[in-house]
Protein backbone atom coordinates (compact mmCIF):
# COMPACT_ATOMS: atom_id res chain seq x y z
CA UNK A 1 0.00 0.00 0.00
CA UNK A 2 3.05 2.27 0.41
CA UNK A 3 4.90 3.13 -2.78
CA UNK A 4 8.17 5.00 -3.25
CA UNK A 5 8.26 8.17 -5.32
CA UNK A 6 11.09 10.62 -5.75
CA UNK A 7 8.87 13.69 -5.90
CA UNK A 8 5.17 12.81 -5.71
CA UNK A 9 4.11 16.35 -4.83
CA UNK A 10 5.13 17.56 -8.29
CA UNK A 11 2.75 15.20 -10.07
CA UNK A 12 -0.45 16.67 -11.38
CA UNK A 13 -3.56 15.00 -9.98
CA UNK A 14 -5.39 13.14 -12.70
CA UNK A 15 -9.18 12.82 -12.84
CA UNK A 16 -10.36 9.65 -11.17
CA UNK A 17 -7.41 9.35 -8.80
CA UNK A 18 -7.92 8.27 -5.21
CA UNK A 19 -9.97 10.50 -2.93
CA UNK A 20 -7.25 9.99 -0.33
CA UNK A 21 -3.54 10.67 -0.75
CA UNK A 22 -0.85 11.16 1.87
CA UNK A 23 2.94 11.32 1.45
CA UNK A 24 5.27 10.31 4.29
CA UNK A 25 8.84 11.61 4.34
CA UNK A 26 11.41 9.91 6.53
CA UNK A 27 13.07 13.20 7.49
CA UNK A 28 11.77 16.55 8.68
CA UNK A 29 10.85 19.32 6.21
CA UNK A 30 9.87 16.85 3.46
CA UNK A 31 13.36 15.45 2.99
CA UNK A 32 14.65 11.91 2.52
CA UNK A 33 12.84 8.88 1.17
CA UNK A 34 9.11 9.31 0.70
CA UNK A 35 6.20 6.91 0.57
CA UNK A 36 2.72 7.52 -0.79
CA UNK A 37 -0.45 6.12 0.76
CA UNK A 38 -3.85 6.04 -0.94
CA UNK A 39 -5.53 3.67 1.52
CA UNK A 40 -5.14 2.07 4.96
CA UNK A 41 -1.74 0.86 6.14
CA UNK A 42 -1.72 -1.17 9.37
CA UNK A 43 2.07 -1.32 9.70
CA UNK A 44 4.37 1.25 8.08
CA UNK A 45 7.50 -0.72 8.94
CA UNK A 46 6.21 -3.75 7.01
CA UNK A 47 5.50 -1.38 4.09
CA UNK A 48 9.14 -0.25 4.11
CA UNK A 49 8.83 3.04 6.01
CA UNK A 50 11.64 3.31 8.56
CA UNK A 51 10.67 6.61 10.20
CA UNK A 52 8.04 9.35 9.90
CA UNK A 53 9.75 12.76 9.84
CA UNK A 54 7.17 14.88 7.99
CA UNK A 55 3.83 14.42 6.25
CA UNK A 56 2.13 15.99 3.23
CA UNK A 57 -1.64 15.40 2.99
CA UNK A 58 -2.75 15.96 -0.60
CA UNK A 59 -6.27 14.56 -0.13
CA UNK A 60 -7.65 13.77 3.27
CA UNK A 61 -8.49 13.63 6.07
CA UNK A 62 -6.49 10.81 7.70
CA UNK A 63 -5.84 9.43 11.16
CA UNK A 64 -2.44 8.14 12.23
CA UNK A 65 -1.79 5.75 15.11
CA UNK A 66 1.11 5.25 17.47
CA UNK A 67 0.95 1.45 17.19
CA UNK A 68 0.38 -1.09 14.43
CA UNK A 69 -3.16 -2.21 13.55
CA UNK A 70 -4.51 1.27 14.38
CA UNK A 71 -3.87 1.13 18.14
CA UNK A 72 -2.50 3.57 20.69
CA UNK A 73 -2.37 7.35 20.54
CA UNK A 74 -4.25 8.98 17.63
CA UNK A 75 -3.32 11.93 15.41
CA UNK A 76 -5.73 13.56 12.94
CA UNK A 77 -4.31 14.94 9.67
CA UNK A 78 -6.28 17.18 7.35
CA UNK A 79 -5.16 18.50 3.96
CA UNK A 80 -1.94 20.44 4.38
CA UNK A 81 1.74 20.28 5.30
CA UNK A 82 3.19 18.85 8.53
CA UNK A 83 6.96 19.53 8.40
CA UNK A 84 7.86 18.06 11.81
CA UNK A 85 6.46 16.15 14.77
CA UNK A 86 5.32 19.20 16.73
CA UNK A 87 3.17 20.36 13.80
CA UNK A 88 0.71 17.51 14.34
CA UNK A 89 0.81 17.04 18.11
CA UNK A 90 1.88 18.71 21.33
CA UNK A 91 1.74 15.41 23.18
CA UNK A 92 5.15 14.19 24.25
CA UNK A 93 4.22 10.68 25.34
CA UNK A 94 5.36 9.13 22.08
CA UNK A 95 7.09 10.15 18.84
CA UNK A 96 6.09 7.08 16.84
CA UNK A 97 3.63 6.72 13.97
CA UNK A 98 3.04 3.15 12.82
CA UNK A 99 -0.34 3.00 11.05
CA UNK A 100 -2.63 5.22 8.97
CA UNK A 101 -6.15 5.05 7.60
CA UNK A 102 -8.36 7.51 5.71
CA UNK A 103 -11.27 9.13 7.55
CA UNK A 104 -14.61 9.02 5.77
CA UNK A 105 -16.40 12.38 5.95
CA UNK A 106 -19.87 11.90 4.50
CA UNK A 107 -22.06 14.43 6.27
CA UNK A 108 -22.62 18.14 5.90
CA UNK A 109 -24.19 18.30 9.36
CA UNK A 110 -22.47 17.75 12.70
CA UNK A 111 -23.99 16.72 16.04
CA UNK A 112 -22.23 15.16 19.03
CA UNK A 113 -23.33 14.54 22.63
CA UNK A 114 -20.73 13.94 25.36
CA UNK A 115 -21.74 12.41 28.71
CA UNK A 116 -20.24 12.55 32.18
CA UNK A 117 -20.65 8.83 32.96
CA UNK A 118 -20.37 5.57 31.00
CA UNK A 119 -23.36 4.28 29.04
CA UNK A 120 -24.64 7.81 28.28
CA UNK A 121 -25.53 8.75 31.87
CA UNK A 122 -25.06 11.84 34.02
CA UNK A 123 -24.60 15.42 32.86
CA UNK A 124 -24.08 16.03 29.16
CA UNK A 125 -22.99 18.65 26.64
CA UNK A 126 -24.59 18.69 23.18
CA UNK A 127 -22.81 20.37 20.27
CA UNK A 128 -24.39 21.07 16.88
CA UNK A 129 -22.48 22.45 13.88
CA UNK A 130 -19.83 24.19 15.98
CA UNK A 131 -16.25 23.88 17.23
CA UNK A 132 -15.81 24.27 21.00
CA UNK A 133 -12.29 25.23 22.19
CA UNK A 134 -13.28 25.08 25.87
CA UNK A 135 -16.05 23.07 27.52
CA UNK A 136 -15.47 25.07 30.74
CA UNK A 137 -16.41 28.28 28.91
CA UNK A 138 -19.72 26.59 28.00
CA UNK A 139 -20.37 25.69 31.63
CA UNK A 140 -19.45 22.01 31.34
CA UNK A 141 -16.75 21.03 33.83
CA UNK A 142 -17.38 17.30 34.12
CA UNK A 143 -15.41 14.36 32.85
CA UNK A 144 -16.37 12.72 29.53
CA UNK A 145 -16.93 8.98 29.85
CA UNK A 146 -19.20 8.21 26.88
CA UNK A 147 -20.05 9.83 23.56
CA UNK A 148 -22.80 9.66 20.94
CA UNK A 149 -22.02 10.95 17.45
CA UNK A 150 -25.29 11.47 15.60
CA UNK A 151 -23.75 13.06 12.50
CA UNK A 152 -20.44 14.26 11.18
CA UNK A 153 -16.90 13.34 12.17
CA UNK A 154 -15.18 14.97 15.13
CA UNK A 155 -11.88 15.10 17.00
CA UNK A 156 -11.86 15.56 20.76
CA UNK A 157 -8.89 16.81 22.78
CA UNK A 158 -7.78 16.15 26.33
CA UNK A 159 -7.27 19.85 27.12
CA UNK A 160 -8.85 23.19 26.12
CA UNK A 161 -7.57 24.91 22.97
CA UNK A 162 -7.33 21.64 21.00
CA UNK A 163 -4.31 20.41 22.98
CA UNK A 164 -3.22 17.09 24.44
CA UNK A 165 -4.26 13.62 23.36
CA UNK A 166 -6.56 13.45 20.33
CA UNK A 167 -9.60 11.17 19.99
CA UNK A 168 -11.34 10.53 16.69
CA UNK A 169 -15.15 10.32 16.85
CA UNK A 170 -16.94 8.87 13.84
CA UNK A 171 -20.71 8.33 13.66
CA UNK A 172 -21.79 5.87 16.32
CA UNK A 173 -21.75 5.22 20.06
CA UNK A 174 -18.83 5.01 22.49
CA UNK A 175 -20.11 3.54 25.77
CA UNK A 176 -16.99 4.28 27.80
CA UNK A 177 -13.66 6.08 27.39
CA UNK A 178 -11.75 2.91 26.45
CA UNK A 179 -13.92 2.64 23.32
CA UNK A 180 -12.54 5.95 22.03
CA UNK A 181 -8.98 5.18 23.12
CA UNK A 182 -8.71 7.32 26.26
CA UNK A 183 -6.96 6.05 29.37
CA UNK A 184 -8.82 8.62 31.50
CA UNK A 185 -12.30 10.14 30.83
CA UNK A 186 -11.09 13.64 30.05
CA UNK A 187 -12.07 15.74 27.02
CA UNK A 188 -12.11 19.53 27.24
CA UNK A 189 -12.40 20.69 23.61
CA UNK A 190 -13.83 19.31 20.38
CA UNK A 191 -13.96 20.34 16.73
CA UNK A 192 -15.46 19.13 13.48
CA UNK A 193 -13.40 17.44 10.80
CA UNK A 194 -14.31 19.31 7.66
CA UNK A 195 -14.29 18.11 4.07
CA UNK A 196 -13.83 20.00 0.81
CA UNK A 197 -16.92 18.31 -0.63
CA UNK A 198 -19.09 20.22 1.84
CA UNK A 199 -16.86 23.01 3.11
CA UNK A 200 -14.99 24.76 0.31
CA UNK A 201 -12.74 26.64 2.70
CA UNK A 202 -11.20 23.33 3.64
CA UNK A 203 -9.56 22.16 6.81
CA UNK A 204 -9.40 23.66 10.29
CA UNK A 205 -6.43 25.99 10.77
Amino acid sequence: MATDHQNPASKQQQPGTSAFKLVIYEQENFQGRCHELTGPCNNLQEAGVEKVGSILVLCGPWVGYEQASCKGEQYVFEKGEYPRWDSWTNSRRSDTLTAFRPIKVDSQEHKIVLYENPSFAGKKIEIIDDDVPSFHAHGYQEKVSSVRVQSGTWVGYQYPGYRGYQYLFEKGEYKDNTEFGAQIPQIQSVRRIRDMQWHQRGAFN
